[in-house]
């Protein structure tokens, strides 16, 4: 079976934004099947809505299937493999700017705090998630103005994710810090599948 990713993008972020189109090219000229899932809504991230949106993407995942996150897509990942059968092994995870909690900020208003508090509150099983997950690269940045350096521990105790530092990317994203190539992110992904 062809291997499969599946490019998770954050809040308000699209498709077409940030880095993943260049990871969806650099893929696609190996010889992988990329899809990156326009998640619902992306102003108004929903636990339910873009799980469920990630669920329909993938259909039956396999130990050929990969994820790669960025922001709140890590969580939609987890949350996703949590929420599988048992008997499914996928192939791994990046996560890019993945959190668990929120520098101040991220949520400076009341629907920005409201928006995230499911995705802050809602307890995640971390033995179901790992048993699903063999491998985890988790790619963090020094001077991420939303996300604490403290969360790639987190990733680490949790997922015993492999921890990769960029210096100055901020968040990652095309918008505020004008990242539009992540050649870290290709390089986990080969690191996943053993290239």
């Amino acid at each position: 079976m062809k291997k499969r990713v599946f490019i998770i993008h954050g809040w308000d972020d699209s498709p077409a934004g940030s880095w993943f189109p260049w990871l969806k090219s650099k893929l696609e000229d190996e010889g992988w099947q990329v899809e990156v899932p326009a998640m619902p809504d992306p102003g108004q991230p929903d636990i339910g809505r873009w799980v469920e949106a990630l669920a329909d993407a993938v259909g039956e995942p396999e130990k050929q299937t990969y994820f790669v996150g960025h922001s709140v897509g890590c969580q939609t990942i987890i949350r996703y493999l949590e929420r599988l059968p048992s008997s499914i092994r996928v192939g791994g995870a990046v996560l890019v700017g993945g959190w668990l909690n929120l520098k101040p900020a991220a949520i400076e208003d009341n629907e920005s705090k409201a928006i995230a508090e499911p995705w802050l509150t809602e307890p995640i099983d971390w033995s179901k998630v790992r048993a699903h997950l063999p491998k985890v690269i988790a790619i963090m940045s020094d001077n991420d103005p939303y996300v604490p350096l403290s969360d790639g521990a987190l990733w680490q105790k949790n997922l015993a994710a492999e921890l990769v530092l960029e210096r100055q990317k901020g968040h990652m994203n095309s918008d505020g810090d004008g990242v539009t190539e992540l050649p870290s992110a290709l390089e986990a992904i080969h690191r996943l599948v053993g290239k």
